[in-house]
């Protein structure tokens, strides 16, 4: 890595790089509680409401590893701060919509944004930092970051009873604003070694993905069988297939097939998924739920998602504790199978008139579920691969996490448009009621996944690990000295070494 000299210290570098983590991570969730009142405000049908959110998680995940391999070849300061720029004009865009299209498009763009500057805040918070205080830093950034997804819901709404939704995105503009000059002056330039930008790898995902969304959105409306339904799903499988056949092929593709052979690397990326799946759609209807149906305001609906949405802040570090003694894999499946058990208690207790005590054990038993799956999750992707590959595997962790939200949203608000609506309170919960039983379903085999991962024991007993036995199943820590240990010999031939913009990315997974 080429290096233009440092700038400002370490403070610095951690209060921009932990505002720019915030404004990103916020983007996920803060729309949640502000749909029922941008639905009354703007108009527009479920599907609508849908793009709002997944137009933001869908740009973000295909262009994720693409932004950061841009920094590498372009400059990661000068990046930064491109991607910075297009997030804060977004945002201003945003809050400016007359229409929902015009939102949605403007939400599109955030999420360029936010995939061109959320993968370089660590790099830039790296070189800042001397090796001695990284942990310290990357665990104040993590909690950052932690902190915006835990309380978007109860922002969003804030800002939505109490001013008005515009302000969710006029909160970006004011901070953004503010840390471009900062990071203009006091972030240090670096440069990747000679990483090769994959356009046909993004291209090829970036329409899949998009044809199958768009398939799963309009097909409520448009029935199942309509022309451009039926071109959107097929289309995607099509091109999604062309990513995969490209990444078994090409020289250096954004993301490698190989790495899926690895029972390790395959596990947690598949449990990811479908994770995200079924708790981003839950959330995106449990929200409206909340508000349309039981009356609630918007914050006093933020206010009640946050057992579930913010458990994380208080389990994480005792499930990161258990993941050491006994390793990542059982934390990690225990975690998806009571996120699974949380939804399907929802499910059995959701009515026209179900109480908030009612509610309280699914929503502690989800947040609960949730945070035993965050804390370990990201050590399982760092060892499930060779320390060389490590930004590439959490690039693309982070990128399904995000792809798992837009086609959990997708999938489960057909369910709910085919099964209720938005005509009655019973009919919402008509349509709640399934949509929640999918979504526990998905969560589950989420569980079954983690269950594959190889333990420690049976990785060294076998030799299929990527990592050393030991590190995989999360027993050590990423960073631990250990992992400086040559590798057992693998069938599968490394790439070239990850630039350390790239290698980056691999801790924002610790915050999702």
């Amino acid at each position: 890595m080429e290096s233009t000299g440092r700038r400002g210290g370490a403070g610095w570098a951690l209060l921009i790089t932990s505002v720019a983590g915030f404004m990103a991570a916020l983007d996920n969730l803060v729309v949640t509680t502000a749909l029922p009142s941008i639905r009354k405000d703007l108009g527009g049908a479920l599907g609508d409401l849908e793009w709002t959110v997944s137009a933001y998680t869908l740009t973000f995940a295909v262009l994720l590893m693409f932004g950061a391999a841009l920094g590498d070849r372009f400059g990661r300061r000068r990046l930064f701060l491109v991607g910075l720029s297009v997030f804060t004009g977004a945002s201003a865009a945003a809050a400016m919509a007359p229409g929902i299209d015009s939102l949605i498009a403007a939400r599109a763009v955030q999420g360029v944004g936010a995939a061109i500057m959320m993968p370089l805040t660590l790099t830039l918070l790296t070189a800042a930092v001397p090796a001695a205080k990284r942990g310290m830093a990357y665990g104040i950034w993590g909690a950052v970051n932690g902190l915006a997804v835990a309380s978007g819901p109860l922002i969003g709404g804030s800002l939505t009873e109490h001013v008005s939704w515009h302000w969710i995105f006029w909160l970006n503009v004011p901070l953004g604003l503010a840390v471009l000059p900062l990071a203009r002056l006091r972030l240090s330039e670096s440069f990747g070694a000679g990483t090769r930008l994959d356009f046909p790898g993004t291209l090829l995902a970036s329409g899949g993905l998009f044809g199958i969304v768009y398939g799963l959105v309009r097909g409520p409306a448009d029935g199942w069988t309509s022309p451009f339904v039926l071109t959107g799903l097929f289309a995607g499988v099509a091109l999604l297939t062309g990513f995969v056949i490209h990444g078994t092929r090409a020289e250096h593709p954004m993301l490698p097939m190989r790495l899926f052979r690895s029972r390790a690397f395959a596990g947690i990326n598949a449990a990811s998924l479908l994770m995200f799946l079924g708790m981003f759609g839950s959330i995106f209807l449990l929200s409206q739920y909340m508000q349309g149906v039981l009356g609630y305001s918007p914050t006093e609906a933020g206010l009640r998602m946050l057992p579930w949405t913010g458990m994380p802040m208080l389990v994480a570090p005792i499930a990161g504790y258990m993941s050491d003694r006994v390793g990542g894999r059982p934390v990690v499946a225990a975690g998806l199978f009571l996120q699974s058990a949380g939804l399907a208690y929802y499910a059995s207790v959701v009515a026209a008139d179900a109480s908030y005590a009612s509610q309280l054990p699914a929503l502690i038993i989800s947040g609960i579920g949730m945070s035993l799956y965050f804390a370990p999750a990201s050590n399982l992707v760092m060892s499930s691969v060779r320390p060389q590959e490590q930004g590439i595997a959490s690039g693309a962790n982070n990128a399904l996490r995000e792809v798992g939200g837009a086609l959990g949203i997708a999938v489960m608000s057909s369910i709910f448009s085919a099964q209720g609506g938005y005509a009655t309170a019973q009919t919402f919960i008509d349509g709640l009621r399934p949509a929640l039983v999918v979504g526990a379903s998905v969560v589950a085999l989420a569980g079954v996944a983690a269950l594959f991962i190889p333990t420690a024991r049976r990785a060294a007993r076998t030799g299929t690990a990527n990592a050393p036995a030991h590190a995989v199943g999360g027993d050590a820590p990423v960073g631990d000295s250990r992992e400086t240990r040559s590798f057992e010999a693998d069938p599968i031939e490394a790439d070239r070494p990850a630039t350390a913009s790239v290698e980056a990315v691999s801790l924002e997974t610790a915050s999702r």
